[in-house]
Parts: C-alpha cells; sequence; structure tokens
C-alpha cells in the first residue's frame, strides 16, 4: 500500500475506460475514496460502482465543484486524465478550427481551470496532488496529428510550472507521459497509431502501475516507456537530426496510406 494516498480523496477525468478507470482501480485498491468522472455518464457509473466509488458525470473543465462536495468538500488528488486526439487536418487542406478548439479545451484548459479551483485550499493547508495524463507525444511529439502533440506539450509545460511554483508549499505534481496504451484512443488513431505505437503499446494498468510508483518515489515525470528517456535526451542534445529522424518515420508513413 502507497501510505501517501491511503484515505485520500481522489478524482479522475475521464475514467470511463482506459488509463482513466485504470487509475480509478489502484486509487481504490489502495484504500482512496474516489470520484469517477466522464463524460459518458453510464461508463462513469460502471466504473464507480465496480470499486465502490462515486460517479460525477460531465465535462472535466467543469467538474471540480460536484466532484468536490461528493467527497464531503475536500479533494486531495486530482488526476487530470481526460483527453481527446485530433488530426487537425494535412498543411494545405481545410483547416478544422474545432479540432484545434476541443483539443485546447480539454488537453489544456481543463487542467488550467482545475488547478485554479483547487489551488487555493491546497495553498492554504500545505498539501495537494495533481496529476497529468500528458503523452510522450508532449516531451516529443506525433506525427499526423498537429493539434494532439501541440496541445500535450501544453499540458506538459503547465504540469512543469505547476510544480516548480508550488512544490516547496506541498503541492506534488506528476506528468504522466507513455506512448502507445492499449486503449480507445490508440485504437482510433489509425495508421499513424499503427506505425509509430502499436508496436510498444502497453496496458492502462502498466501506466497504473508507473504513477504509483513514481508516487512512492515522489517524482514529477513518469515514463511508464523507460525509452522515452533516451528519445528526449537525443532531442534535446542534436534537435536537427531527432528531426530528420521523425521526418525519416513521417515518410515510411506516408508509403502506408
Amino acid at each position: 500500500m502507497v501510505q501517501a494516498v491511503q484515505g485520500a480523496k481522489v478524482v479522475v477525468t475521464g475514467a470511463g475506460g482506459g488509463i482513466g478507470a485504470a487509475l480509478a482501480r489502484r486509487f481504490a485498491a489502495q484504500g482512496a475514496r474516489v470520484v469517477v468522472n466522464d463524460l459518458d455518464a453510464a461508463r462513469a457509473k460502471a466504473v464507480a460502482e465496480e470499486i465502490g466509488g462515486l460517479a460525477v458525470a460531465g465535462d472535466a473543465s467543469s467538474v471540480v465543484d460536484e466532484a468536490r462536495d461528493a467527497l464531503g468538500g475536500t479533494v486531495d488528488v486530482w488526476c487530470a486524465n481526460a483527453g481527446v486526439g485530433r488530426d487537425g487536418g494535412e498543411p494545405g487542406a481545410p483547416l478544422r478550427e474545432e479540432d484545434w478548439a476541443l483539443s485546447w479545451d480539454v488537453n489544456v484548459m481543463a487542467h488550467v481551470r482545475a488547478a485554479h479551483a483547487l489551488l487555493p485550499e491546497w495553498l492554504e493547508r500545505g498539501s495537494g496532488r495533481f496529476v497529468s495524463t500528458v503523452s510522450a507525444a508532449g516531451l516529443l511529439t506525433m506525427i499526423g496529428t498537429a493539434p494532439y502533440s501541440v496541445t500535450k506539450h501544453g499540458a506538459y509545460a503547465f504540469a512543469e510550472w505547476l510544480s516548480l511554483t508550488y512544490r516547496h508549499r506541498g503541492v506534488k505534481v506528476h506528468a504522466i507521459c507513455p506512448q502507445g496504451v492499449r486503449t480507445d484512443m490508440l485504437d482510433a488513431s489509425g495508421s499513424a497509431g499503427d506505425l509509430v505505437l502499436k508496436p510498444t503499446a502497453i496496458d492502462p494498468e502498466d501506466v497504473a502501475d508507473a504513477l504509483f510508483d513514481g508516487i512512492e518515489q515522489d517524482r514529477f515525470l513518469i515514463l511508464p516507456h523507460p525509452e522515452v528517456a533516451e528519445y528526449y535526451r537525443a532531442r534535446a542534445a542534436d534537435p536537427e537530426r531527432w528531426l530528420g529522424g521523425m521526418n525519416r518515420v513521417q515518410r515510411q508513413w506516408e508509403t502506408t496510406r
């Protein structure tokens, strides 16, 4: 058992399936009281009933008050897990503004709004934990999906800013950055996901394992795929070489479409 989460009041957004459901199950198994949030009310209810938690359906950007009330007025851990993947169209194709707007709202602003609502209480009492499900795309990038890649960079930057700004005041922040995970989002990623992500895809439960290892070790950056650390170092050390390598992947993908 991880002492830091025993008895904690936890909210997991986008928890009707995939990574979110795995996180909700793990927190509940560790003795936490869990609110399961999802846009799909039936899926949220099913996971909540399975783990003995509470279901709060709705947009992740606007459920802080309702989730906090369901937990008796206090949230100890907020898992900003809800996310969307949109390809946004290729350069030269019609720009789908709505895909960019949705990606920005869900992948970044939902995190910002939650933190804005939670921080006053956390700072007053000197404790709180914010878990951001980002993606390796937030450290690196992902071919074929500009809105996802760009907004996941934003999600990572916001988590990083939270950590450096508030860690001395008791706020713990974790950024989870997996590559492929066997979820509905991976299935919907098309040929780009088949090429880049599926060969090394892991299960959602593996992501939960990595997070809880990170909580025990008090680590900010959670890498369920350890090799991402090497890619990140290579990107920083030689951007031109890294971009050239990614362009080769892009060209390989173009030949398979």
